[in-house]
């Protein structure tokens, strides 16, 4: 689903997060992972992290010695820092990133999302082979995010713009919603119900009844919803009618 973007790790420190990464990347359907100047990655380490799913993308992992070569065959670029100011100007948030990345006009363009080492991130010299920078929003507090969340932060930001026929179908609601004649009979009971309880009085329950059906309509109320409220109605008219 996104056929035409790469994860670039950068002098990643552990081989752990590599797993990790594999397992967000296939997680959004990101079917390239590259690792460039690579300190020591060590598949073994990495599987048990990328699970079975994540296990194809990590054997067919790409090595390059450093991040000029591995970006060299890419249309777009994209840096992602947690440091900010300086020159480093014009950094756009993930969902501006996404829109760019995952516009129609450049479908065909392929897209590198770079990610600098765990301990220093990205330095000045890697940042400037990266026409663009993305910053992830977090409290001024914490904002060192482990590199999977950033990789699957960015990547979901543009699988959301993937169209919903391509993703994975949810299954819909367990029962369709109440019909029309249904929620009269609703409406019906929950004013006999709340007659029986005095809660409303005989000379204006349709105008205190008002509010409360417009309430009801701000909620689509499903089928097992409907049978639940008319159970209560139910309920409270048959314990109303025994004090009485």
């Amino acid at each position: 689903m996104l056929e035409n973007i790469a994860v670039v790790l950068c002098r990643p420190k552990y081989s752990e997060n590599v797993g990790s990464v594999a397992r967000a990347c296939v997680n959004m359907g990101c079917s390239r992972l590259i690792i460039a100047g690579g300190r020591n990655f060590n598949p073994k380490r990495a599987a048990p992290l990328a699970t079975p799913k994540g296990m194809e993308l990590l054997q067919g992992v790409e090595l390059y010695p450093d991040l000029s070569e591995a970006l060299k065959d890419f249309h777009q670029v994209f840096a992602t820092t947690a440091r900010v100011g300086g020159w480093r100007k014009g950094i756009l948030n993930p969902w501006e990133a996404a829109h760019q990345i995952m516009d129609p006009e450049y479908s065909g363009f392929r897209t590198a999302l770079v990610f600098g080492p765990e301990d220093t991130g990205l330095t000045n010299q890697e940042i400037d082979l990266c026409p663009r920078i993305i910053c992830i929003p977090t409290t001024s507090r914490s904002w060192s995010l482990n590199i999977s969340q950033a990789v699957l932060i960015l990547l979901y930001e543009c699988f959301k713009l993937v169209p919903t026929a391509k993703t994975r179908f949810v299954q819909p609601p367990d029962t369709p919603p109440a019909t029309q004649d249904e929620l009269r009979l609703l409406h019906h009971s929950i004013q006999e119900a709340l007659l029986a309880i005095d809660f409303l009085q005989q000379e204006n329950q349709d105008y205190f009844m008002l509010p409360l059906k417009r309430f009801l309509a701000k909620n689509r109320i499903m089928q097992h919803e409907f049978r639940l409220l008319m159970g209560i109605c139910r309920q409270v008219d048959r314990l109303a009618k025994q004090i009485k």
